[in-house]
């Protein structure tokens, strides 16, 4: 029990350490998309920078809207921070320190669970621009968790087995990527709703919506709520590797290939323009539900035919 919570620290601290560096690759990336510099004074190539951040967000002043919820308001990003945090359990050791059967069933729970966190953060802030940012988001999360859940079922077909482990060795010659190359691009366009990534960020719509639900937060609440994003998109660039991409965890081209997915969700950040709710909506309603139940009653019927006949 010693073995696994030290280790289970460990992995949380370099998440946290990853975050820091993943903000990083992000300003610069974006600098570069805009031809301008990103940060590059603080330290070699700007690698203090991240550092410099975090302890200026820690160290101001952390303010409350008068008429707030002061308890809900104040403990909302520490449960957001403590599900991202959860996530991690997940995380395939090959030692077989603990062995997560249900791995995928967990992620689900955690991802539902999420919701809450949103809309208490934006409710308790009893700001009109706080509510309609954690109402739109809530909408859109919910919208995309049965587009993602549908396509982890078609995949999970593929294994039988709700153990992430599984996905490594069914993924020894040919990547689940190309079984069903349609559901991955699905799978992508679903992480970055479901992160409030852009063009779906619009829980954070700027020109409508100051900064959404976290609007009201400020030092330690905002920096829980940052870290807690940049956690899930962490997270959610790892599960897409280990679900489509081959999950060779002995090799180092399974944390270059995270590095790429992390690269993608700050690219497409960079390139493409918001989208309207209504497509967005329209996006997972009409065009990957429906996509992604045809593939599962396919992967269902070739799953019965090999099995009974």
């Amino acid at each position: 029990m010693v073995l696994f919570l030290l280790i289970y620290l460990l992995m949380i601290i370099c998440a946290l350490i990853c975050v820091s560096f993943v903000t990083l690759l992000e300003r610069k990336v974006l600098g570069y998309i805009q031809i301008r510099k990103g940060p590059n004074k603080l330290g070699l190539i700007g690698l203090l920078q991240p550092f410099s951040d975090g302890i200026k967000l820690f160290f101001k002043e952390q303010s409350f809207p008068y008429k707030s919820n002061y308890l809900i308001f104040y403990l909302s990003p520490i449960f957001l921070l403590t599900l991202s945090f959860l996530l991690w359990v997940l995380y395939p050791y090959l030692m077989n320190l603990y062995n997560f059967n249900y791995g995928i069933l967990f992620f689900m729970v955690c991802t539902g669970m999420g919701v809450y966190g949103i809309m208490l953060s934006g409710w308790s802030s009893n700001s009109n621009y706080a509510l309609l940012g954690s109402i739109r988001s809530v909408a859109q999360v919910i919208s995309y968790e049965v587009s993602l859940i549908m396509i982890m079922l078609c995949i999970v077909m593929f294994v039988f087995s709700y153990n992430l482990m599984d996905f490594m060795y069914y993924q020894k010659y040919i990547w689940f990527m190309f079984l069903s190359f349609p559901l991955f691009f699905c799978w992508l366009s679903s992480c970055l709703a479901e992160t409030n990534r852009s063009p779906f960020d619009f829980a954070e719509g700027e020109s409508e919506l100051v900064s959404g639900f976290n609007v009201e937060y400020s030092s330690g609440g905002f920096a829980f709520i940052f870290l807690s994003e940049y956690m899930n998109i962490i997270f959610m660039s790892m599960l897409s590797v280990i679900m489509f991409m081959g999950c060779d965890l002995m090799s180092i081209m399974f944390y270059f290939k995270i590095i790429l997915i992390v690269f993608w969700f700050i690219w497409v950040r960079g390139v493409l323009p918001r989208f309207r709710y209504d497509k967005l909506m329209y996006l997972t309603w009409k065009l990957f539900n429906g996509l992604s139940l045809n593939y599962f009653f396919m992967h269902l019927g070739l799953l019965l035919f090999v099995l009974y006949i």
